[in-house]
């Protein structure tokens, strides 16, 4: 026989024909409206799911989800009805009831339009409805996905183990495993059949392993291990892999590396946008704001409606000092990815910066909860407690920090810096720098901190030996200044002012070497005698005075101390 009207609307639905499927079913629904007796129950249901899915279709998620919950009430009077005819296996119900719309499906729907609302309880509440035997994978992942954001991890590792049980090459739920802290032992064990029974998976169980050295933020192995992965030919140049070796160096302080397996990864693959966001910021913290503003364009042709373009603009912004400017793109960064590590770090430092200090610290908690391995969010944390002068909340903080991801030379130095705001711990600080840079001679931050406690002091000659070793295999900019604000205390004019003339080179923005050199001009100028006495009433109060000052100012500190990252 012919085909009945709703089965036109199935059709054209499997057909990909959603602006026709709207119009049509959207007719024949006041149709229905105004003659109950028009379609039978179950071509409500059909027409109610088409129409809502082409609502969908057109992101129009508020009504899509009305649409689905008349759906599924429709579907309750039709199992009511059915139940009481036997089900005889006679020809005519069979072929309706095989192609009616998967109600599973609909309450997926449901779901997908709720956290498009940003409503997370209504879509584990739907999902939450539906027998555990009864789920899907993809239901699985995505109700994992939600308890994890709702903080509720048990029954989020439960999830994630379901699908692996289902699907053991679910990488991203091996991903959402180890990052809830399941050991990668036990999370190998669930995909070891599927390694071992199919040919050139042996990389699986490394993989699993490098994943779980980044999640429990050992930044060491894990670059170890996918840098093992790397050099297999057969991985070689994997995009996914660079861009994680990429933020392991970011997190471990080495932002050189970094820059470098950002523009290997960026050359692969042109469309890349994962992880540009911390390139983004990296190249802003080194000065290069023309490169910046090129990558954001980039980032804005691929997708406006990822975080990453939008990050990368507010870092122009925020070190082009137009805090509320890098304010409001953060903030639409986060409306489009609640995720976004690096927005709500932006967001963060440039609520900082414009002295709402409260409201910045919302922001790196929020960035802790989301990444608990990375330093750079508890650097954010305790500045914004120095800011407010909580020295005893920093130390609090940093002593935790040093606790949970052990003594590096990056938790050291962090530790250091809180102990150089109070005077009764300077010595600790002294100690605490000594270790850090007896195993890292070259990491930045300590170096730092270590020249302004020898500034304190009047140290310059051991200042200076300390600075021109840690340029001896580096370049930049901070460390050039200092060395130049230190020859400066000891008369040494003329390679100041080279000092200077290379870190403004490095970063032409840098006010602080501009400071210096402008300082010296005046310095320079009348006769011999008023310069004497100049430098000594330098070396009393001013050159000190200055790193101290900006020292306790931390809004001025923020520039010099490169907050929001790592060195």
């Amino acid at each position: 026989g012919s085909m009945s009207v709703v089965e036109h609307v199935r059709e054209m639905a499997a057909a990909g024909l959603h602006s026709n499927v709207r119009l049509l079913s959207g007719l024949l629904l006041t149709m229905s409206g105004n003659n109950p007796e028009l379609f039978s129950p179950s071509q409500k249901y059909q027409l109610l799911v088409y129409h809502a899915d082409s609502l969908f279709h057109d992101k129009e998620y508020r009504n899509a989800v009305s649409k689905y919950t008349m759906a599924l009430q429709q579907k309750k009077a039709l199992s009511k009805t059915s139940k009481v005819r036997p089900s005889t296996g006679n020809a005519a119900s069979t072929p309706q009831s095989q192609c009616l719309p998967s109600e599973i499906e609909v309450k997926y729907k449901m779901a997908e339009c709720y956290t498009m609302l940003k409503q997370d309880k209504d879509a584990i509440a739907i999902l939450d409805g539906i027998p555990s035997r009864q789920r899907t994978p993809k239901i699985n992942m995505m109700l994992a996905n939600l308890y994890k954001k709702a903080g509720q991890e048990r029954s989020s590792v439960t999830s994630y183990k379901e699908v692996l049980r289902q699907c053991p090459l679910a990488l991203d739920a091996i991903l959402g495993l180890l990052s809830l802290s399941v050991k990668g032992a036990e999370v190998a064990s669930m995909t070891m059949n599927v390694i071992q029974s199919i040919p050139n998976l042996d990389w699986l169980s490394v993989w699993i392993k490098a994943y779980a050295f980044v999640h429990t933020g050992d930044n060491t192995r894990a670059i170890n291990t996918i840098c093992s992965l790397e050099k297999k030919s057969l991985l070689r140049d994997n995009v996914d892999l660079l861009g994680s070796l990429a933020d392991l160096y970011f997190r471990a302080g080495d932002n050189k590396n970094s820059i470098l397996k950002f523009e290997q990864a960026q050359m692969l693959d042109p469309y890349l946008i994962k992880g540009m966001d911390v390139y983004g910021y990296l190249l802003a913290r080194e000065g290069r704001l023309e490169d910046v503003e090129n990558l954001g364009c980039r980032l804005f042709n691929i997708s406006d409606q990822h975080a990453e373009p939008w990050v990368v603009s507010g870092c122009h912004s925020f070190y082009s000092k137009r805090y509320s400017r890098a304010l409001y793109l953060g903030a639409k960064a986060i409306q489009l990815n609640s995720n976004s590590v690096q927005a709500l770090l932006l967001k963060g430092a440039a609520l900082r910066n414009m002295g709402r200090v409260q409201e910045a610290i919302i922001h790196f908690r929020e960035a802790i909860r989301l990444a608990p391995c990375r330093l750079d969010c508890y650097e954010g944390l305790i500045e914004c407690y120095l800011a407010s002068n909580s020295i005893r909340e920093a130390m609090v903080m940093a002593n935790n920090v040093y606790k949970t991801l052990g003594a590096n030379a990056q938790t050291l130095t962090l530790l250091a810096t809180v102990c150089l705001e109070d005077p009764v711990t300077q010595e600790k600080a002294k100690t605490l720098l000594d270790k850090a840079l007896t195993q890292r001679p070259d990491y930045i931050k300590a170096v730092v901190k270590k020249a302004e406690l020898l500034s304190r002091e009047q140290k310059y000659e051991d200042g200076i030996a300390l600075l021109r070793s840690a340029l001896a295999n580096q370049s930049d900019c901070v460390l050039h200044r200092i060395l130049g604000d230190f020859l400066v205390a000891v008369n040494e004019y003329q390679e100041a002012m080279d000092q200077y003339s290379i870190a403004l080179s490095l970063d032409p923005n840098d006010q602080k070497s501009l400071e210096g050199m402008q300082k010296m001009e005046k310095e320079e100028s009348p006769t011999d005698a008023t310069q004497e006495e100049d430098v000594d009433d330098m070396e009393g109060s001013g050159e000190e005075g200055d790193l101290e000052g900006s020292d306790s100012e931390a809004a001025q500190w923020a520039d010099q101390e490169q907050w929001f990252g790592m060195q």
